[in-house]
C-alpha cells in the first residue's frame, strides 16, 4: 500500500497507518470529527463582524514591497465593492454654471452636471473675487450627514452653545459651519466645490441611500456607495475642467460621511494631492450609513487601511468624542508605519479633541487650513484664522430655479440602475475572448474580481494546518478523518478520506450538500459508487464545507443572519456562505499538486455544491486536473433573497457561473444540469475554452452518480 505522508497529503497533518487492516464495525458516527464533549471550534460559527464592533484591527505590512502588493489588493477590493471594476464610462458632464452671489472677497456660483446620463450632481462653487493670474488649488468638499446637507443651519441656540464651549468663534460659523469652511478656503486662494451627496439639498432624484438594497442590485454590485463615489470622481473631473484650477494642487476634505468620501476618493483617484478626512478614520465604528457600506468593502480590512492607500501623500485627520476619539493611539501609529516605508512620517497627522462631540468645528477646520496651506503651496499671506462671513440662505444657494429647472431627463434610482445594467452588460460582452490575447485580458479583469468575490486561490501547504487520525475501515481500506484550516484563520473544516491499498495516485474529491457523509450509505459503508472508485485504486475524499454536515451551527442552519436592511452591512465585513464554501474547498485542495504521491485530482460536485465546485475550479489553476459537476439548473438570476446561501453579490456583474468558471480554462470541464445558464454565460464559457484550447462538455440533464463514476473511470 502506498503511504501518503502528512506534509504531502490532501487534508492530513499526521498519517500513521497501522500494519493490520482488520475490519471494524462501520457506522455513521465513525466519520464524525467533533462531538458534544469536543464541539467544532470553527470561529465562523460565532458572532459575525459588523460596523459597530468596538475594534476593527488591521496590521500593516512591514516592508515596502509587501505593502505595495497589499495596497494593490485592497484598492482592487475597493473598486470591485463599489461596482467600479472595470470603471464606468465617463460621459459628457454637460455642466451648467450660473448665478453669482458676491460676498466681498469671495463669490459663490451654482453648478449642476451629469455624472451619468440623467443623474445630476449639484453644488456651489466658491472662488476668490480677485483671483491671481496663476492657477489656484482646487478643493472638493463632500458635506457628510448634516441635516439638509450643504444647506445646513445649526440654528441660533445650538450655535450659541458651540461658542460657549469654545468650538466656534463667530455666530455665522457656529450656525453655518459648512459655509464657513468653503468661504475661508476661497479667502485663502482656493477654488472650492461644495457638492451634494445623493438625496440631500438639491440632489432629490434619489433618496439618500435608497434604491440600491434589493437582491438584484446586489447581484450587479450597484450600490449607493458606488454611485456616491462615482459622483466624487466626476466632481473632480468638473473641478479640473475649470481653467483657473491647478491640476497638481488638488485637495479633498469632508467630515463624517463626507470624511468617508474623502478617503475613498483619495484612495481611488490618483489626481488627489492632499486629503483631510474629519472625524471618520478610526478602528471603531466604520460608517453607519448605507452610503458608507458595500458588499466586500471591509472584509479583512478597515478604514485605517483605506486611508493608508493615500501614502505617501499628505494626509491629516481630526478626531472627537465619537468613534474617532482614539485615532492618535489606534490608527495613526499604523499609518505612520506605512508612511515611514517612504521616509514620509511627517506627512501623516491626526489630532483628536475629545472635549467636543462629532463635528467639523472651528478647531478642526483650523488644523485643516494649516495642513492645506503647507501642502497645497498656498501663498504665505493666506490666512489660517477664520474671520466672520455673511451666510447665504438656502434659497439663494439652491441650484435649480425658474431659469434653470431640473433637467427633463433627470431620473431616479430605477433609471440609474437600468443605465448601469446596460453599461455593465456591454462591458462584459466586450470582455468575452476570441483568441489567446483577449483571453489574457479577460483574466486581467475577471480574476482579481473573482478573488474579491470568492477567494484568493489555492493556498500552499505551508499556509495550511490540519489534524487527523487514521484507522482501518474494512479489508484493504483506510479511513482518515480530521479537520483543516488556513493558518491563523480560526477555521475547522471536518473531512473524511478513503484510501484503498492499491492507490495509484488518482484522487477524487467529491462534494455534496450532505457533506462528507454522502460518501457512505446508511450503514456507514462506502456507497456503491464510492466503492466502485476504490476498487480500481482511486482515493475518495470529501469535507463538510461551511454550514454543511458538522458545520451547521445552532444559530445559522444553512444561512447567515444577513442584515435585512442591506446585505452590505453583513457581507461588507464577512464572506458570503458561498464564498466560505469555495474557500474551504480550495483550502482542502491546497498543496496537493506539489506532491509526488498525487498525480491526478478530479473534482466532483453534486447538489448545491456543484456550483461551489465550478466556482472553485475557476480559481484552482493547475491544482485540479478535471472537474465534473451537476448544476441542477442553478443560475444566479434565480436567487431572489439576500438570505439565500447561494447569494453572491456581483455574480451577474462578472458573467454569472459561466463568466467566473471561464477562469478555469483550459482544464477539462464537464457540466450536467446546465439549463439555468443564460446564453451569455454559455457563450462566455465556450469562448474561454475555445480561446484556451480546452475541452468543455455540457448537457441539460444532471448526471447520475453512476454516470459521474463512469466519467471518472473513463477519463
Amino acid at each position: 500500500m502506498i503511504r501518503l505522508p502528512a506534509a504531502t497529503f490532501f487534508f492530513a497533518l499526521t498519517l500513521i497507518l497501522p500494519a493490520s487492516l482488520s475490519a471494524i464495525d462501520p457506522s455513521p458516527e465513525a466519520i464524525r470529527v467533533f462531538s458534544a464533549d469536543s464541539p467544532c471550534p470553527d470561529a465562523r460559527l460565532g458572532k459575525l463582524r459588523n460596523l459597530n464592533d468596538a475594534y476593527h484591527p488591521w496590521i500593516p505590512p512591514k516592508t515596502k514591497a509587501d505593502w505595495e502588493r497589499e495596497a494593490e489588493r485592497i484598492r482592487t477590493q475597493l473598486f470591485v465593492s463599489n461596482g467600479l471594476w472595470p470603471m464606468w464610462p465617463k460621459t459628457p458632464l454637460n455642466a451648467v454654471v450660473h448665478g453669482e452671489i458676491p460676498r466681498g472677497d469671495y463669490v459663490v456660483r451654482k453648478v449642476f452636471f451629469e455624472s451619468l446620463p440623467g443623474h445630476y450632481v449639484s453644488g456651489n462653487l466658491y472662488l476668490p473675487t480677485n483671483p491671481p493670474e496663476k492657477k489656484m488649488p482646487g478643493i472638493l468638499s463632500p458635506h457628510g450627514h448634516w441635516a439638509d446637507g450643504r444647506f445646513y443651519d445649526a440654528g441660533t441656540p445650538a450655535a450659541l452653545k458651540q461658542i460657549e464651549q469654545g468650538a466656534e468663534h463667530d455666530l455665522s460659523g457656529a450656525r453655518y459651519p459648512l459655509q464657513a469652511r468653503m468661504a475661508h478656503l476661497a479667502r485663502m486662494g482656493c477654488v472650492v466645490f461644495h457638492y451634494d451627496m445623493v438625496g440631500n439639498a438639491d440632489s432629490k432624484q434619489i433618496g439618500h441611500a435608497a434604491g440600491f438594497t434589493d437582491v438584484e442590485s446586489g447581484l450587479w454590485l450597484q450600490n449607493a456607495m458606488g454611485l456616491q463615489t462615482w459622483n466624487s470622481i466626476r466632481a473632480l473631473d468638473f473641478l479640473l475642467s475649470l481653467e483657473n484650477v491647478d491640476p497638481d494642487r488638488i485637495g479633498v476634505t469632508g467630515a463624517s460621511g463626507g470624511g468617508t468620501q474623502t478617503f475613498m476618493l483619495a484612495a481611488l483617484d490618483e489626481r488627489v494631492n492632499v486629503a483631510f478626512p474629519a472625524v471618520m478614520v478610526s478602528t471603531a465604528m466604520q460608517g453607519g450609513c448605507i452610503c458608507e457600506n458595500a458588499d466586500y468593502l471591509r472584509q479583512g480590512v478597515n478604514n485605517i487601511a483605506f486611508a493608508a492607500l493615500f501614502a505617501p501623500k499628505p494626509l491629516a485627520m481630526s478626531g472627537a468624542n465619537d468613534w474617532t476619539i482614539q485615532i492618535e493611539e489606534r490608527g495613526l501609529p499604523e499609518l505612520k508605519q506605512i508612511w515611514s516605508l517612504y521616509g514620509a512620517e511627517d506627512k501623516v497627522y491626526a489630532e483628536a479633541h475629545p472635549e467636543f462631540g462629532h463635528n467639523y468645528n472651528y478647531i478642526s477646520r483650523a488644523i485643516m487650513y494649516r495642513w492645506f496651506k503647507e501642502y497645497l503651496g498656498l501663498d504665505e499671506s493666506a490666512p489660517v484664522e477664520e474671520t466672520d462671513f455673511w451666510p447665504i440662505s438656502k434659497e439663494e444657494l439652491s441650484v435649480f430655479d425658474g431659469e434653470h429647472p431640473r433637467p427633463a431627463n433627470a431620473t431616479g434610482a430605477d433609471g440609474v440602475r437600468e443605465y448601469l445594467t446596460t453599461v455593465m452588460t456591454e462591458q462584459w460582452n466586450a470582455l468575452i475572448p476570441g483568441d489567446a490575447d483577449s483571453m489574457a485580458h479577460y483574466r486581467k479583469i475577471v480574476d482579481p474580481a473573482a478573488k474579491v468575490l470568492l477567494d484568493s486561490g489555492v493556498p500552499s501547504q505551508e499556509e495550511r494546518t490540519s489534524e487527523s487520525t487514521s484507522k482501518p475501515y474494512g479489508e484493504g481500506l483506510e479511513l482518515i478523518t480530521g479537520h483543516y484550516s488556513r493558518k491563523d484563520a480560526g477555521e475547522a473544516v471536518p473531512f473524511a478520506l478513503l484510501v484503498p491499498d492499491n492507490f495509484a495516485g488518482h484522487l477524487a474529491v467529491w462534494f455534496d450538500d450532505a457533506g462528507k457523509s454522502h460518501l457512505f450509505d446508511n450503514t456507514g459503508q462506502p456507497s456503491a459508487e464510492v466503492q466502485q472508485l476504490l476498487k480500481v485504486g482511486v482515493a475518495v475524499g470529501s469535507a463538510d464545507l461551511f454550514l454543511t454536515g458538522e458545520l451547521i451551527g445552532k444559530e445559522f442552519t444553512d444561512r447567515l443572519p444577513v442584515d435585512e436592511r442591506y446585505s452590505g452591512y453583513t457581507f461588507g465585513y464577512n464572506k458570503t456562505i458561498l464564498a466560505q464554501r469555495v474557500h474551504d474547498l480550495l483550502t482542502g485542495i491546497g498543496g496537493v499538486a506539489d506532491t509526488d504521491e498525487i498525480q491526478q485530482i478530479t473534482l466532483i460536485g453534486t447538489g448545491k455544491m456543484g456550483a461551489v465546485c465550478l466556482l472553485a475550479r475557476g480559481l484552482a489553476g493547475d491544482t485540479i486536473d478535471r472537474c465534473v459537476v451537476n448544476l441542477n439548473g442553478f443560475s444566479f438570476d434565480k436567487v431572489t433573497s439576500t438570505q439565500d446561501p447561494m447569494f453572491l453579490p456581483g455574480a451577474l456583474r462578472y458573467g454569472g457561473l459561466g463568466g467566473l468558471a471561464g477562469l478555469g480554462a483550459p482544464h477539462p470541464l464537464t457540466i450536467g444540469g446546465d439549463s439555468g445558464l443564460s446564453e451569455t454565460e454559455r457563450n462566455t464559457l465556450a469562448a474561454c475554452y475555445k480561446s484556451s484550447g480546452g475541452k468543455l462538455t455540457s448537457r441539460v440533464e444532471d448526471f447520475s452518480r453512476k454516470e459521474i463514476v463512469d466519467f471518472v473511470l473513463k477519463n
